[in-house]
């Protein structure tokens, strides 16, 4: 009899792991004002019945459970197309390090009959619990966010005709499918300038992060009519949305940074004029 409790919680542990790290990578690419091929990442394990339903229409025994290899998974959603395989390079490269590459399948090229794309890995993960290490199988799905809003909607109606769609419902769906397609070569093909005007947004939103902190850094070392100043020429820029905004706030920000770099030269002066005249 399996103790479903404890059965679960590799895998529960394996997708956390697996979704902080490509978290991870997605945060290193924003940081370094790059364009990261991860939008977003979401993970699951499935529910009790849907294992032991699945187990059942595999014929698999309980002891045969664990080699079910879609128990738990976790999904990333890209952007564009050729993100995809940016990705599954990224995995590629990981393969025989933190995990094992156990068969991957090409929904992208290879459409199914039913209009679904995604691409599907099947890795071997390692994990490290009280009870010792153990290997459990995960699925990844790589998609677009198109790809993944059909998927999601396709789902949801099998889910609710039992796998039995009417005819006009599944027309229609592979219908959408190629509308999906034709989107996402759409976008692929305005990638560089939907790019170019994410990085402006995001060079702007961390300049002004940027200016924002340091304000607060002049506050703290007790230059307050300085600070104010700042903050004054800095709602002033904001306020007015002149096409020169951004070099505005950049030429902002490096006064900020030589009036704390003044202000840092003038306290140690001070510290040390106090320390000498003891």
């Amino acid at each position: 009899m399996i103790r479903w409790s404890e059965f679960l919680v590799p895998y529960e542990m394996a997708v956390e792991e697996l979704k902080n790290k490509f978290k991870s990578i997605r945060k290193e690419c924003v940081k370094n004002n790059e364009h990261s091929p991860i939008e977003f990442v979401v993970g699951r394990v499935k529910q009790i019945p849907s294992i032991v339903e699945k187990a059942r229409k595999l014929g698999l025994s309980e002891d045969e459970i664990e080699n079910m290899d879609d128990i738990g998974g976790i999904r990333i959603i890209c952007q564009f197309e050729d993100d995809i395989y940016r990705i599954v390079d990224l995995i590629r490269a990981r393969d025989g390090m933190d995990l094992e590459i156990v068969l991957e399948k090409d929904y992208v090229k290879e459409v199914k009959d039913s209009g679904y794309r995604s691409y599907h890995m099947i890795v071997k993960y390692p994990i490290f619990s009280v009870k010792g290490l153990k290997f459990v199988f995960l699925e990844i799905q790589i998609r677009t966010m198109a790809m993944n809003f059909w998927a999601t909607v396709e789902h949801s109606l099998r889910y609710k005709y039992k796998d039995d769609l009417p005819k006009n419902v599944a027309e229609k769906l592979k219908s959408t499918a190629h509308e999906v397609y034709l989107l996402d070569k759409e976008m692929q093909e305005i990638r560089d300038e939907i790019i170019s005007a994410q990085n402006l947004f995001m060079q702007k939103s961390n300049t002004i992060s940027e200016i924002l902190e340091n304000i607060g850094v002049l506050e703290k070392m007790g230059n307050l009519d300085s600070a104010m100043d700042f903050r004054e020429r800095f709602e002033s820029i904001s306020s007015k949305k002149s096409y020169d905004m951004e070099l505005q706030l950049e030429a902002l920000s490096d006064d900020i940074k030589k009036s704390i770099i003044i202000e840092r030269e003038s306290l140690n002066e001070e510290f040390e004029r106090t320390v000498g005249s003891k």
